[in-house]
Parts: structure tokens; C-alpha cells; sequence
């Protein structure tokens, strides 16, 4: 069930399609700063819960990175092995196409792509309506891995303020999509031991280090990492990746990944999410207070996918949206940090704070709620 405060949502939208046999989901959650911005994600078991949940995170997200853009979120309930994924994005933009550029704009996610986005733009009749296009339709498209490269550099600067030398730190990443992948590229260029990756068929595990290129190559040919054993590489279920120990772990599949019940396990010191509200914030709080974790929030580490967009949107190249993703995840996975330690407060708090504020000032401008008296 969707709940509703004094941020949002402004609109939700739900879609049939009898002929693809899709339900897709649109929350547009808050466009104080702008038109809704936040990628179509397209999963076998999606709700509007989930939807509402990550739009939420987009409208912190976007106002944390300085970005003219409110909060939304699509989803799409299909299983993404069996329908046609062009077809599903046409049909989730026939549905909404009233609310597109304007209100919402798309972009890509879990199970969505470049050839995806065409089609929802193609369908829509306008190159504005998602980013994360192909090159030819004026594009930066997810495949150039921008999230994955600012949770690296969000990643470089939580071991720096930790006191932990990058050179050798052990890195344990859930997931190895184009999220995950691209963090474990940069990571292990610049000296990280990536010990562990999952995937929907279990984790593959190596003390010594995992061959990141040989992985990449491998995952692209095989689209699985299940059969890659060797030396002292093993295999075990996906769930006992949160247990390993290690320096950094990066939570970079589902929502709600760490829970209630796995949360004790957690042996990291450092986590930094490369997935959006993979640990709810009463976990966060466990996980500082009872085992001294350090948590970069979500919408402060995983925004180079936004930013991104915002380049795509004003015309950028590709070298410009990859300095726009270094300096500010650098720049505001610092200043979080840096708050959270000197006011002695949960990183997420120090954070919601300023996107807060950003938002209600927002707000006030546009005559939404009243002006704060004083």
C-alpha cells in the first residue's frame, strides 16, 4: 500500500496491457526541483510498493546531487527472461504517455537498457522522454556504467576516512550486473582485492582475489558466473555472501537485501549500496550501533546513474558526465561523512538533512507549504 506525506507522491499510475501482459507501475513522488526522473525497472515480482519506495529515493537522490530533477520510479511486473523487454517498455509508455516529458521522464534500471529507452522514446515520439538512449539517438547509454563508477569513487573515499588503504582492501559485491561489474572494474584497478560477486545462481568466492576482467568477459558470454571454478575459487549460495568478512561490501541487487534476518551476520566493516534502499534505515542503525559499521547512504553513493541522465539531458559527452560523477559522489560521500562524524549522527540522518532542505525550500518557493516563520 502506498503511503502519502507531506512530499508525496504527487501521482501514481498504474498500466494494463492485454497484449504483452504486462502491469507497470509509475510514482511520480515529489517535482519541486523538476520533472520526475528515475529509471523503468523490470521485474518478475514488482510491486507499487516498491515502486513508491524507490521513487522516494530518486526525489532524495536527485536534490543530494545538485540536480534540477524531482523524484520517480517506474516498474514493470514481468518476467524480463520471457517477455519481449521492447515491447514492455512501448507498452508501460502508451500508458503514461501523458504525464512524458513534462511530469516524468524514464530512464533505464534493472532489466532495461539502451534498446530499451529507444523504444520507450520511439513509442513516446520524442528523444526527451528517457535517457540512457544509444549514442545514435544522441545517448549515454547505462552500458557506459556510471553508477557502478561513482560507487567505486564513493567506495575510494569511505576506506579513505576509515583509515583503510585502498591498495589490498577487500571487497565483497552483491550482484555483478552492469552496477556491480563496473564497481569491481574500478575497484580492482585502482589496487581493491575483490573477494566475492553473486548472482541469482550463488556467490563466487576467492580469498586471494577474483580475476575481475576474466569475470566480465565471462558473464557477457555465458551470462552466468555458475560453472567459473578454479584455483581457489568456490561456490556457495548467494545468501552467505553477507557473511564473509571483508572491508567493504556492496549491496547492489534488490531492495531490502539486508534484513531483520541477516543483518547479524554482516562481518563488513564498511558498506556502500550500489542498489537503491537495499537496507532499511532501522537496520542502518543496528548495523552502526551494535557492530560499528560504517554506512554510506544509498542515494548519496549510487547517484552517478542521475547524473548521468542530467548530462544526457543538457547535452553533455561522455568525459564530461564522468567528471560530473567523480567530483560530486567524492564531494558528497565526504561531506556526509564528515557531518555525520562531527555532529555525531547516523550518516543517513546527516544526509536527509540536506536533501531535506534542499526540497523544502523547493517547496516554499513554489508556494507549496508555507513559508517557515523567523
Amino acid at each position: 500500500m502506498v503511503s502519502f506525506d507531506d512530499y508525496g507522491p504527487e501521482e501514481v499510475v498504474m498500466v494494463q496491457d492485454p497484449k504483452t501482459g504486462i502491469h507497470g507501475y509509475l510514482v511520480i513522488d515529489n517535482t519541486a526541483l523538476g520533472p520526475g526522473k528515475g529509471g523503468v525497472r523490470l521485474m518478475p515480482d514488482i510491486t507499487v510498493d516498491e515502486v513508491a519506495r524507490l521513487a522516494r529515493a530518486m526525489t532524495w537522490k536527485n536534490a543530494m546531487a545538485g540536480l534540477p530533477l524531482g523524484g520517480a520510479k517506474a516498474g514493470i511486473r514481468a518476467d524480463p527472461y520471457k517477455v519481449d523487454r521492447q515491447e514492455a517498455l512501448r507498452a508501460l509508455a502508451r500508458g503514461i504517455k501523458d504525464v512524458i516529458p513534462h511530469k516524468y521522464v524514464a530512464g533505464p534500471d534493472m532489466n532495461t537498457g539502451e534498446a530499451e529507452m529507444a523504444a520507450f522514446a520511439n513509442e513516446v515520439g520524442t528523444p526527451k522522454s528517457a535517457t540512457g538512449k544509444p549514442r545514435d539517438m544522441g545517448g549515454l547509454p547505462h552500458e557506459l556504467g556510471s553508477t557502478g563508477f561513482g560507487v567505486a569513487h564513493s567506495v575510494a573515499v569511505a576506506l579513505e576516512f576509515a583509515g583503510v588503504p585502498i591498495n589490498g582492501a577487500r571487497i565483497v559485491i552483491e550482484g555483478f550486473g552492469n552496477v556491480g561489474s563496473f564497481t569491481a572494474k574500478h575497484l580492482s584497478s585502482w589496487g581493491a582485492k575483490i573477494i566475492a560477486v553473486s548472482e541469482r545462481a550463488g556467490t563466487l568466492y576467492d580469498p586471494g582475489g577474483l580475476e575481475v576482467s576474466h569475470l566480465i568477459k565471462e558473464k557477457a558470454k555465458r551470462k552466468t558466473l555458475v560453472r567459473l571454478v578454479g584455483g581457489k575459487c568456490e561456490h556457495f549460495a548467494k545468501e552467505k555472501l553477507f557473511g564473509l568478512e571483508c572491508d567493504v561490501l556492496v549491496p547492489g541487487a534488490r531492495p531490502d537485501a539486508i534484513d531483520e534476518h541477516n543483518w547479524q551476520d554482516i562481518k563488513a566493516k564498511i558498506i556502500v549500496p550500489g542498489a537503491n534502499i537495499p537496507i532499511r534505515p532501522e537496520i542502518e542503525k543496528k548495523l552502526a550501533d551494535e557492530k560499528k559499521v560504517l554506512i554510506v547512504p544509498d542515494f548519496v553513493a549510487n547517484a552517478g546513474g542521475i547524473i548521468s541522465s542530467y548530462t544526457e539531458m543538457i547535452g553533455g559527452t561522455p568525459e564530461e558526465m564522468f567528471e560530473r560523477v567523480e567530483n560530486t559522489i567524492r564531494k558528497n560521500t565526504k561531506l556526509v561523512l564528515e557531518k555525520a562524524r562531527d555532529e555525531k549522527k547516523y550518516p543517513r540522518d546527516a544526509a536527509m538533512e540536506i536533501s531535506r532542505k534542499i526540497i523544502d525550500d523547493a517547496m516554499e518557493k513554489k508556494g507549496w507549504r508555507p513559508k517557515a516563520s523567523g
